[in-house]
This record gives C-alpha cells, structure tokens and sequence, in this order.
C-alpha cells in the first residue's frame, strides 16, 4: 500500500507542506493549511506522523521542526503503484492508457514528445 494511501486527509495536507517547504514547525504547518484545526492538533497531527514514521523532527532553539522520512520521489512511486495495483489490475498499459485518456487534449506536442523518448528509453533499457 501506498504511504500516503495509508494517511488521512489532514496528514496529507501535513506530509504535502513538508514536501513543498523542506522542513517547517507546528506554526509554519498550521500557517500553510488550508481551514487549518488548532495549534494544539497540528503538534498531534505530527507526533502521529512520527510515530508512523513518516516525519522526523530536529530541535532548533525552543522548536522543533519536521521532515518527511521519505523522499517525494519514493512516495510518488509508491502511490502510483498503489493506484496500478489496485484499479489496473498491475497492469502499466493500463493505466498509460488511462492518463492518456483523461489528459490527451491538455497534453501540448512537447509533452507527447517527451513521453514518447521514455518509452523508447524504455525500450532500450528493456532489450
């Protein structure tokens, strides 16, 4: 399962703002959200979190500020394998030919390109 697959909402929120910004405090978190709960459960909202392992805190001066564990890359990999197993039965053609369905009009000519060389690297690498 995916990590953030695994997360409520407010986590998300939390791990997405830790992802943007690096590392932040309680306050900077709560300041970034959006209809953002209390101070009192933000600082809960991140001990979860690093109970779970998904943040870590340093302590800087009276504060402490958190991170992500895991690199974006790696949840990103995650979550979509999470989706491709879960609604595409495994399966990479299907769930290209999904995203290209939902998004074909929007893609400019640039970004056909630039996915048509990953498969051919793709390709190359697969020989």
């Amino acid at each position: 399962m995916s990590v953030l697959a695994q997360l409520s909402r407010r986590e998300r929120q939390i791990i997405e703002i830790l992802y943007e910004r690096g590392k932040a405090s309680a306050a900077e978190v709560r300041q970034a959200m959006p209809d953002a709960p209390g101070y009192s459960a933000v600082r809960a909202l991140l001990g979860v979190l690093e109970q779970k392992g998904h943040v870590r805190h340093e302590e800087q001066g009276l504060k402490y500020v958190y991170l992500p564990v895991v690199a974006r890359n790696k949840a990103k990999l995650s979550a979509v394998k999470h989706v491709m197993d879960t609604f595409f039965a495994g399966s990479p053609e299907q769930i290209v030919a999904a995203l290209l369905d939902v998004s074909a009009a929007r893609l400019t000519r640039e970004e056909l390109d630039r996915i048509a060389a990953m498969i051919e690297q793709a390709k190359q690498e697969g020989k």
